[in-house]
């Protein structure tokens, strides 16, 4: 087995003949909670397709758990969460959670389980379309859990949530890593960026900064992340001048 559960070298992926991402090289070890941080249109969304094996690419490799992105064997390894709900409208959460655990092969009882952990225990018979936009979130969220994979990506998986359901959703992210599943979590939200182990800061398709948040923030002199974030973009523009 691979030290990392994403290898990601030399990736370039282009949209109209004009570069989204730019040549990027990094690694996420296994068991890991790693922010994917940056402002929104930075291309985290596409970086994370590309990792799930969704986004034709123009070059460079993107390497999960030891087989190339989109492999049919990382089908059942592999959770991914977008930004949009993944469920039927017209179905409850239960049966949603059921459907999805069958094509996945996973156990029947798998849909009480991700439903407790994500907060929705109370709501398993509510149809999706009777949920507020937060509740949509955590079963997308559910659904990406099913089966437990060994790799979750969750693209702004905390949008719209308030600040007590955000706080029970990382300490789960952090009990996942604990028994061993790898995350890559994206984020607009900086001060989400401290409860990463490590950062991969993003801007205009490139990584301006890979680092954990404690080191961030000693080699920059900065206070919190934010300030962290923006020292790290003039000390790029003062090297490109």
């Amino acid at each position: 087995m691979t030290n990392y559960a994403i290898e990601v070298r030399d990736l370039r992926v282009a949209r109209g003949g004009r570069a989204v991402l730019h040549d990027l090289t990094f690694e996420v070890p296994h068991g890991s909670v790693v922010g994917l941080l940056g402002p929104s249109g930075c291309g985290k969304t596409t970086l994370m397709r590309a990792v799930v094996g969704v986004q034709i690419v123009q070059s460079g490799t993107v390497t999960v758990l030891g087989r190339p992105a989109g492999h049919r064997d990382l089908r059942r390894r592999v959770g991914y969460a977008t930004q949009s709900p993944a469920v039927y409208a017209d179905l409850t959460v239960r049966e949603n959670l059921r459907y999805f655990a069958a094509v996945l092969g996973a156990d029947r009882g798998d849909a009480d389980r991700v439903a407790e952990e994500v907060g929705l225990g109370g709501a398993r018979d509510q149809v999706a379309a009777s949920l507020s936009g937060g509740q949509l979130n955590r079963a997308s969220l559910a659904v990406a859990l099913l089966g437990r994979p060994e790799l979750l990506v969750f693209d702004e998986p905390t949008v719209g949530l308030d600040p007590v359901l955000r706080g029970e959703l990382w300490e789960l992210f952090h009990e996942l890593a604990g028994r061993g599943t790898t995350l890559l979590v994206s984020s607009h939200v900086m001060d989400e960026a401290a409860r990463c182990e490590r950062l991969l800061l993003m801007r205009e398709g490139l990584i301006i900064a890979d680092d954990t948040p404690d080191a961030l923030r000693e080699r920059t002199g900065a206070d919190d992340l934010e300030q962290a974030f923006l020292k790290v973009i003039e000390q790029r523009g003062k090297v490109a001048a």
